[in-house]
């Protein structure tokens, strides 16, 4: 284990190192404060960085919100699929297309700030950053794609996420998965989230957005709602291979995430019922996608011929010409 991984893992501040004060101390009023001894200095990390977070919005909110709020978002591309499924493959691989732009990790972990602090604060703490993540050799890197739901997670609370740093309450946390069981007000919270973000994105680049989060692949309808003429890529892969990698990826990962006890959580039939879950509401749901806006991609073939099959996608969905 490297320095900085190990900097990270007992001063780290889990997917909320951009979140402001208030965001923090409602999500901890939520959970009763219930964080464990062994990750009090994580918590104590995360409190005292949400200070600066909480006032560095206030300019940028003051500079650019205005122009933000009258930005129209373009059609954005959302690739689908489970966990390990090779999204984050995927999401690269679009990414090299400047044509396109996505969240990169910066902008996901800082999504109050990161139009006033990105150029000097991913200069400093990218210093901190571990070269590859923890669980697989893909490359870390404040530059690199990334999920937008990590976003959410610092501005709505209202994301099945939540549930690796506070396990205790995981059903409670679980049920943004699909949004199926969310309130009203859980439900606009979460999409009030998301346009913000990308509306500041689309200032910042004013390109159509990839966007990559597993939980997308539940959530067609929403979307919809949210973005009719939104397109899907939805690459698969055995599922076998699929949870033993999740169950990898939790064994691995959740040193760096949790503020609870993980000895109260049984992975595997949590991953298998997430499985379920996902794949029962896409089923039931992406017959809502229009024609010509969904594309399904195996992960086997695309590793086979990247190239290829991304030439299929970008007719199949009618994006820009791919040569």
């Amino acid at each position: 284990m490297t320095w900085r991984e190990k900097f990270l893992i007992y001063f780290g501040s889990s997917y909320f190192f951009g979140i402001t004060p208030g965001e923090w101390f409602g999500l901890l009023r939520e959970n009763r404060f219930a964080i464990a001894p062994e990750c009090l200095l994580r918590a104590g990390s995360i409190t005292f960085l949400s200070a600066p977070n909480g006032v560095l919005r206030w300019p940028e909110n003051a500079r650019y919100r205005k122009e933000w709020e009258r930005i129209e978002i373009l059609p954005p591309l959302f690739v689908l699929g489970y966990y390990r499924c090779g999204t984050t493959h995927l999401h690269n691989l679009l990414a090299v297309d400047n044509r396109f732009a996505y969240p990169n990790a910066y902008q996901a972990t800082y999504p109050h700030t990161f139009l006033i602090t990105e150029r000097m604060g991913s200069r400093i703490q990218g210093a901190f950053v571990p070269e590859t993540r923890p669980f697989d050799n893909v490359r870390l890197g404040f530059d690199v794609p990334y999920e937008d739901e990590i976003a959410l997670t610092n501005a709505t609370r209202t994301t099945s996420y939540m549930a690796l740093a506070f396990l205790r309450r995981q059903a409670h946390h679980d049920r943004f998965l699909t949004f199926r069981n969310a309130t009203i007000e859980e439900i606009s919270r979460w999409r009030e989230g998301l346009l913000r973000l990308l509306r500041k994105l689309t200032l910042k680049y004013g390109k159509p957005l990839v966007l990559k989060s597993p939980p997308h692949t539940c959530r067609i309808k929403l979307l919809l709602d949210t973005f009719p003429k939104a397109k899907f890529v939805h690459i698969h892969r055995d599922p076998y291979v699929v949870i033993q990698s999740t169950l990898h990826l939790m064994r691995v990962g959740l040193e760096w995430i949790r503020l609870q006890n993980s000895d109260c959580v049984d992975w595997t039939e949590r991953e298998l019922r997430q499985w379920r879950e996902m794949y029962d509401a896409y089923l039931a749901e992406k017959h809502l996608i229009p024609a010509g806006c969904l594309h399904e991609i195996a992960f086997a073939d695309l590793e086979r011929d990247p190239i290829g099959e991304l030439r299929q996608m970008y007719a199949a969905l009618r994006l820009p010409p791919f040569e």
